[in-house]
């Protein structure tokens, strides 16, 4: 009975040190994985008798996820779970079970990104934060919560399947092999009166020319093209001015847009970033500051409180982001400053060094050229010394034989000397040829330390012109303690021939990709369906038939003031 009695008290106290968990499920976009997390237990705390309480938080979550996935550009992303039909974000620094999560396990979230570059190229470093991208907003091209005009769909469907497939073999890659691919939008295939073959060969006549790409390549070109389309990155949100009137919010990576809600392609107003100060809401209203404290600040209202709090996280994250991302920038700044002053100390040490070495070699020339005529004289004066030995006159055989050997050593000497005279002169030809590569180096040198002075000012300008950021970011100054340089009109012409080179580079690409678009677009217009089109496609067209881009539809309502702007959109 004893016996009994303990074994349940030993079982009971195994069970209670037993921490209790709870199973999530993380969904990436190629992946899932489950983790078991604690909700509370006992953990005995390192050389203390007592013990601690653990609870898992947001971030706790989240740094495992980004540990597990090998990734470090983590502002971008976000876990996402939805409660109510109502999309919601996991808060870092609230517990996870305190959240309005689903009750039953495994408690799924979405790992997604949040927030969207403003220019992929320049903002992603990581391969693993490039994929995720790439594989995010080609999904939602393909779910058509981003509009792709029907030729960038053909175009961006060719990348995928480079990065996918790889360099393009008529032998492996035959008729048929992207059958069951989801390569473009249902709404662009419904449009045109063709059959999968023939979308197939569009497609595969663009991936044939991706060849020699990487995957990594393939995917920034996919996030190149896309980030140029009038969705990309935007999240919109229903709202209501003063005067009642029904809009769209749209909030992206270049600040706020209001948009009609018929018209989710070309905004009406647009607040960059650098323009706002401050966002708060009370209740379910909305109050944007200005950057320009004379200009008065607007409100706007917004039927769900959820979506107040989202906008607000959504905000001040994006605030963290700009933080994170000028640090990142300061410190590749300050990492190129150094390697430039490394560059700048090696070439002046290359430079002494070429200079002593030419001094040097110009002494011993010189030095040996006096040997050699030193030498050439001596030889002159034993050739006469011959002659006037042959010229003497021998009565006996004894000094005759004598008078023969000295003449045969006289001519030994002579040869030898002659040797010696030869061999210095080629000695001094050579230390001449030394000298002049010498000479060279010391030029090439020199050339290095001008080139390096290039890049050191190109830096600087670089740190000079970066993008405005929030007032409340912190000041980095990046001083160059003594790298300093003479520069010359020749090499800021040569720079500037150089920056000028790349960028006529750059539009020649463009402008040839957009013959591309141009000529698939036009060999298709025949076979589309006219009352198939969409109201974003006839809004596409109007905005490419006026010439109106994303950018510079942006630019153009940017042009206006602040004060106007926002008494624009107090009246619609």
């Amino acid at each position: 009975m004893a016996g009994a009695i303990a074994s349940r008290m030993s079982f009971s106290s195994l069970k209670r040190k037993q921490p209790k968990t709870f199973t999530v499920r993380i969904a990436t976009m190629d992946a899932e994985m489950e983790f078991s997390c604690e909700v509370t237990g006992r953990d005995r705390a390192p050389g203390a008798g007592g013990s601690a309480e653990v609870k898992w938080k947001g971030k706790d979550l989240f740094d495992l996820v980004c540990r597990t996935l090998g990734l470090r550009e983590t502002w971008f992303f976000g876990l996402q779970y939805t409660i109510k039909d109502t999309v919601a974000w996991l808060k870092m620094d609230k517990k996870v079970l305190d959240h309005d999560v689903p009750t039953e396990e495994p408690v799924t979230f979405h790992f997604l990104a949040k927030f969207y570059p403003e220019n992929a190229e320049e903002e992603l470093v990581q391969e693993i934060t490039q994929h995720l991208f790439f594989l995010q907003v080609k999904k939602q091209i393909l779910d058509e919560k981003i509009y792709c005009p029907p030729e960038a769909s053909v175009l961006l469907a060719s990348y995928a399947v480079q990065a996918k497939y790889g360099d393009y073999d008529p032998n492996v890659h035959k008729r048929g092999f992207l059958a069951q691919e989801e390569l473009l939008p249902k709404r662009v295939i419904n449009l045109y009166q063709m059959t999968p073959e023939m979308w197939e060969e569009r497609i595969t006549a663009w991936y044939a020319e991706h060849r020699g790409r990487a995957r990594d390549e393939a995917e920034m070109e996919y996030l190149k093209i896309a980030q140029d389309l009038e969705m990309y990155g935007v999240n919109y949100f229903a709202i209501r001015n003063k005067k009642g009137t029904e809009l769209l919010l749209g909030v992206d990576a270049l600040g706020l847009h209001i948009y009609d809600p018929d018209n989710r392609l070309t905004p009406k107003i647009s607040f960059p970033w650098n323009e706002i100060r401050n966002i708060s809401y009370s209740d379910k209203e909305f109050t944007i500051k200005p950057l320009d404290k004379k200009i008065d600040v607007f409100k706007f209202n917004s039927s769900k409180l959820r979506v107040n709090k989202l906008m607000e996280r959504q905000r001040l994250a994006r605030e963290k982001q700009m933080r994170e991302e000028a640090e990142r920038k300061r410190d590749e700044l300050e990492r190129r400053l150094m390697q430039l002053k490394e560059e700048a100390t090696m070439a002046n040490e290359a430079l002494m060094r070429s200079e002593e070495t030419a001094d040097l070699l110009a002494e011993k020339a010189q030095i040996t050229e006096e040997e050699a005529k030193l030498l050439a004289q001596k030889a002159a004066e034993a050739e006469q010394e011959m002659q006037r030995i042959k010229a003497t006159a021998i009565r006996t055989e004894e000094e005759k034989r004598l008078m023969e050997q000295k003449v045969l050593e006289a001519e030994m000497l002579a040869l030898k000397m002659a040797e010696e005279s030869e061999r210095r002169a080629k000695e001094a030809d050579q230390l001449k040829q030394d000298l002049q590569e010498a000479r060279e180096s010391e030029r090439r040198a020199k050339q290095k330390l001008l080139e390096i002075t290039s890049k050191s000012s190109y830096t600087q300008s670089m740190n000079s012109s970066t993008t405005a950021l929030p007032t409340d970011l912190p000041s980095f100054n990046l001083i160059s303690e003594s790298l300093s340089f003479d520069f010359k009109d020749t090499d800021m012409k040569r720079l500037s021939m150089e920056i000028e080179k790349e960028k006529v580079e750059y539009m020649e690409k463009s402008k040839h990709l957009q013959e591309q678009l141009n000529e698939l677009k036009t060999e298709i217009e025949a076979l589309k369906l006219k009352e198939r089109e969409t109201a974003l496609d006839i809004l596409h067209n109007e905005n490419a038939s006026r010439g109106n881009s994303k950018h510079n539809t942006i630019k153009k309502l940017t042009l206006q003031s602040t004060k106007s702007r926002v008494a624009f959109f107090e009246e619609l």
